[in-house]
């Protein structure tokens, strides 16, 4: 038995919090703000603890599912949300776990299968049977783990956002600039962001709401692990790999290489001039006419 899915107003705060957990919110409202429709926010509840999930679009329309990258929010679709909701229900939830407004307060979130069972059971309480699921970055690797999994039937379309660890490794320069963020993450993000974005100037919303993520409780790292060639070829969904064409966490030729070769169904693009955390939100309209239209094919 599933517990029912609770909703209230997203222009409603979450509880007020000192310091910086106060300023945590007050940023991840403005982003939300600037989705630029109606949304509603839904909480879940599981063994795990609470989901928050950002829902807008027709109520009627088909589902959806909007992953966002590790360490990140569902406030980070800022710049695409409204667009997809034009002819989608969709549905954002913040993974448990990471820095948004779900918490982690029952079972921890240890491995990937259990991020993998917080996910079914999000999907399953909503009641979302049928989806279409697109994921940025580690969302990616969640969207693509899920669908390998899920029952025949319940995955119509998956769009991959820069993904890592779904057909390459990270480069090893990635995992050197990254240690100290690790390590110390209110000194290493910076400088591991300046670094991945080529020093590119960033939305001050987004960047605010970035360096105040370090404030909020989070489970430990999760690492994603690359599928077997022989288990991707039995994904029979299509699936839209969009590589960010400045990305330094892997090598994006490499990506396309192996999905192209593995996917039965792949369609590969490359967006121009952008690096792995700005692809969501550097030239939207771009990538979200690319969504628009793959997802509209299903229709």
């Amino acid at each position: 038995m599933h517990a029912r899915a609770q909703s209230q107003s997203a222009s409603q705060p979450s509880a007020s919090a000192p310091g910086d957990l106060g300023a945590f919110d007050a940023a991840y409202d403005t982003l939300m703000a600037r989705w630029g429709v109606p949304v509603e926010a839904i909480d879940v509840p599981s063994r795990f603890g609470v989901t928050r999930v950002n829902a807008c679009g027709p109520r009627d329309a088909p589902p959806l599912v909007l992953l966002h990258g590790g360490r990140s929010n569902s406030a980070s679709w800022y710049a695409n949300a409204a667009t997809l909701a034009r002819t989608r229900r969709v549905y954002a939830p913040d993974t448990i776990g990471d820095p948004g407004r779900s918490s982690n307060t029952g079972q921890p979130v240890r491995t990937r299968h259990d991020l993998l069972d917080w996910l079914a059971h999000v999907l399953t309480t909503l009641k979302i049977e049928h989806a279409d699921l697109c994921g940025h970055s580690f969302g990616a690797w969640l969207a693509l783990a899920h669908a390998l999994q899920a029952p025949r039937g319940s995955i119509g379309r998956l769009a991959l956002l820069d993904p890592t660890q779904c057909f390459a490794g990270f480069a090893p320069a990635c995992l050197w600039h990254a240690l100290p963020g690790m390590l110390r993450p209110a000194r290493g993000n910076d400088a591991y962001l300046h670094w991945e974005t080529a020093g590119a100037d960033l939305d001050p919303d987004w960047l605010a709401l970035h360096r105040l993520s370090t404030a909020v409780p989070t489970s430990k790292i999760i690492a994603g692990r690359r599928p077997k060639p022989s288990v991707l070829h039995a994904l029979d969904v299509p699936v839209l790999v969009v590589l960010a064409e400045c990305s330094r966490v892997h090598s994006i030729d490499t990506v396309a290489k192996r999905a192209s070769r593995t996917l039965p169904h792949a369609i590969v693009d490359t967006l121009p001039d952008v690096s792995h955390h700005m692809i969501p939100f550097t030239r939207p309209e771009t990538l979200n006419t690319k969504l628009t239209e793959f997802f509209t094919d299903a229709a």
